[in-house]
């Protein structure tokens, strides 16, 4: 578990994103303008991802939520959503995409390991990377579980635990050995990348999250559409995306 002394990764991360978004707002376009949800680094569609089956409407909290898709895609779908995230840069972009696409909800800048919202606020919270692997999960796990109301969904996507354990130093693609121990992963840092990610084992996260008052629905590993032909990252090829899960998704509900 971080301590305070490790806090420096919030204000790492915010100069981070605030460098970075000017190279997101197409993504943040392209999903703005999608008829349907899709999902990660392959754009998984949800016909088949099935990331928001249980979704249901009511007051809907997107944790980094970055450009605003995903909060986008939850307003035509019933839901009364408000995006927060850490990069005051990312949060203009998502305000240009309100004004262009005509479809208005609150943005707040903030930390989401320190949210600004009473207890039981929200009956719904979301992460599509954001919080889920730029905030430490030992922060932002209780903080949603604090927000959300007794039976309130939490749905949170990011890389999953193998491609992390698979991942070289040098900057490489992922291989189909293990780099690193996954004993005791946690807060993880690039030679060729300045952010701070965090990713915990399996046992680890289940421990955190049935701690915070939750239980796990799903379990989603997400692999490329069929449809698929190229990678667009130079971190995992298609051929290992095809034959090992490069993300996966939870689903979880608060007890």
């Amino acid at each position: 578990m971080t301590d305070d002394s490790l806090r420096g990764h919030v204000e790492i991360n915010r100069a981070l994103w605030n460098s970075w978004a000017p190279e997101w707002f197409d993504r943040g376009e392209r999903g703005w303008a999608a008829d349907d949800a899709f999902w990660g680094i392959h754009g998984v569609p949800e016909s088949e991802a099935q990331l928001l089956a249980t979704f249901s409407g009511g007051r809907v909290i997107d944790l980094g939520c970055g450009t605003g898709y995903v909060s986008a895609w939850l307003s035509r779908m019933g839901g009364d959503p408000i995006g927060v995230d850490n990069s005051s840069a990312q949060l203009s972009s998502a305000r240009r995409l309100q004004h262009q696409f005509d479809l208005h909800f609150p943005l707040v800048h903030a930390d989401a390991e320190h949210l600004p919202f009473a207890d039981q606020s929200f009956d719904f919270a979301i992460s599509e990377y954001g919080a889920a692997i730029w905030c430490d999960p030992y922060r932002w796990i209780p903080e949603a579980a604090r927000v959300l109301r007794s039976g309130g969904g939490l749905v949170f996507l990011g890389n999953s635990t193998q491609l992390m354990l698979s991942l070289p130093d040098d900057g490489g693609p992922a291989t189909p050995s293990l780099k690193r121990a996954q004993l005791g992963m946690h807060r993880m840092e690039w030679d060729d990348d300045p952010g701070v990610e965090f990713h915990l084992s399996h046992g680890d996260r289940i421990k955190l999250l049935r701690a915070s008052g939750f239980d796990i629905e799903e379990l989603i590993e997400l692999y490329p559409p069929a449809s698929s032909s190229e990678s667009p990252y130079t971190f995992v090829t298609l051929e290992w995306a095809q034959r090992w899960p490069a993300e996966e998704a939870w689903i979880v509900r608060k007890r």
